[in-house]
């Protein structure tokens, strides 16, 4: 049994993701075009390409971490070397001089090579750290327990972080808003920093007693040197088993819906919905706090009574149900004009649906992925857990691709220019700002939907795997 305090240290690793989630999905946009003067196009493309950047050093990463041979593992090491490097480069990500601002090639310049650097480094924490999960338990629900504890503090920390910088950093004072002003943001970047930098190294540190320096590895036995070639088919073959080219295929769908919420999120809650900074930091926080809580609570009930492949598929269903309410009720003057209250508490209804259902899609896919890795050992007689994971996050990065161009695309084409603030946007322009969130998630979902109903695992299925390889391991003995 996983005790709490292990599920809370593995799980504090999760911040890193969080953090830059948290850049990428509710400043760097706003940041870079409404308070920079960059163009939508520009920047969206400047994010789709480090994205896909992101994509391909994630696989390369993953096989390399499989492949480590090391007095310290295979995981840690590249956890610990990526910690100070990371956080410096939300320093340089929100903080541009004066003088590349004023050139508009060299703040494209800027955001590009920072990109990089973040995305690098966020992948060479990660994608060990998602890892770690499988070695740390090989327990059918225990595993759903420790990625949940992951998931759990990193949706925390990707709306937390944010909701406590528009209080703090980004308030309204003197009649100005601060998530205009270009002083503000480097101390963003300086918050995001000590974040990782304590969270990051509180997992890695805490994790310590979980290192497994001999297991079964690729090329491990055979002494083969590590070769691009090699790292290529090792990624190769863990598209060999049926269920995880279904995953993959589901991820990319559910991961483009994703990205488009993630572009176009701050952008709606800022002009359409017209909320302040503090309002917005109360819907980041409190529905998903409340939507940790839940899932925290409702997690084990729910693996005990149904497969991961079910809980995936019905948290699909709710998260397509609930778009398809409130937005139509604003769209069509259904809502008071006059009741603030009563959209705001609507949006936090909306909000705790949505991060609920979210945790639950993630946190079960993930650990089908988990449970495939045993699969694998068994057809291959190798452990690959890092490139599972990589290889997941390298199709959900591409796929996310698609949020920013899509979203900065959407910018220019409904007429949302910079100097707009809330309140002066024509009703069109607002209009075509939910068209575009609509258009750009449901659809995707519903494919989604659709292939995760023809992935099959279940619990049993997964022991009598795991009962194969424990004879096998006797065997050797």
């Amino acid at each position: 049994m996983i005790t709490v305090k292990t599920r809370l240290l593995y799980g504090a690793g999760g911040a890193v993701s969080a953090a830059k989630e948290a850049a990428y999905t509710m400043f760097i946009l706003l940041f870079y075009t409404q308070v920079l003067g960059l163009s939508g196009t520009v920047t969206g493309l400047i994010i789709a390409i480090s994205l896909v950047w992101d994509g391909v050093s994630d696989p390369l990463v993953g096989s390399l971490s499989d492949r480590l041979r090391s007095r310290f593992g295979r995981r840690h090491p590249f956890m610990a070397l990526s910690i100070l490097p990371l956080g410096l480069g939300f320093v340089g990500l929100f903080a541009p001089p004066q003088a590349v601002i004023d050139n508009s090639i060299w703040l494209a310049a800027w955001l590009l090579f920072w990109s990089l650097w973040v995305r690098t480094f966020v992948t060479t924490f990660t994608i060990p750290h998602l890892a770690l999960s499988a070695e740390i338990t090989s327990d059918y629900h225990d595993r759903t327990q420790v990625l949940g504890a992951r998931m759990g503090l990193m949706f925390l920390f990707a709306v937390l972080l944010p909701a406590a910088a528009l209080v703090l950093v980004f308030p309204e004072q003197n009649g100005i808003d601060g998530r205009f002003e270009q002083s503000r943001y480097p101390l963003y970047g300086m918050l995001s920093c000590a974040v990782v930098w304590v969270m990051a190294t509180l997992s890695t540190v805490g994790t310590r007693h979980h290192i497994r320096p001999e297991v079964p590895r690729p090329g491990g036995d055979q002494g083969e040197r590590t070769t691009l070639f090699a790292l290529v088919r090792d990624l190769w073959r863990t598209l060999g088993n049926r269920n995880f080219r279904l995953l993959i295929a589901y991820d990319v769908a559910a991961t483009s819906a994703y990205g488009v919420i993630s572009s176009l999120n701050m952008l709606v809650w800022t002009f359409f919905w017209e909320f302040s900074a503090t309002q917005i930091s109360i819907i980041l926080s409190v529905p998903t706090l409340l939507a940790v809580l839940l899932a925290a609570v409702t997690l084990g009930p729910l693996g005990r009574r149904l497969s991961k492949q079910r809980l995936v598929q019905l948290s699909l269903l709710g998260l397509i149900l609930n778009c398809l309410w409130l937005y139509p009720l604003q769209l069509f003057q259904l809502l008071p004009a006059d009741s603030d209250r009563l959209i705001f508490a609507l949006n936090f209804i909306f909000m705790l649906i949505f991060m609920y259902l979210f945790m639950l899609r993630i946190i079960n896919s993930t650990s089908i992925v988990a449970d495939l890795t045993d699969e694998h050992e068994l057809d291959h007689g190798v452990r690959q857990e890092a490139g599972f994971f990589s290889m997941t996050n390298f199709v959900n990065k591409l796929a996310t691709v698609a949020g920013p161009l899509y979203g900065g695309l959407a910018l220019d084409i409904i007429g949302l220019e910079t100097g707009m603030r809330p309140g002066e946007v024509p009703l069109g322009t607002l209009h075509g700002l939910v068209y575009a969130l609509g258009l750009g998630v449901i659809p995707a979902l519903l494919v989604a939907l659709w292939i995760i109903s023809h992935i099959h695992t279940s619990q049993a299925q997964v022991e009598a795997v795991q009962e194969k390889l424990a004879a096998r391991r006797a065997l050797s003995e």
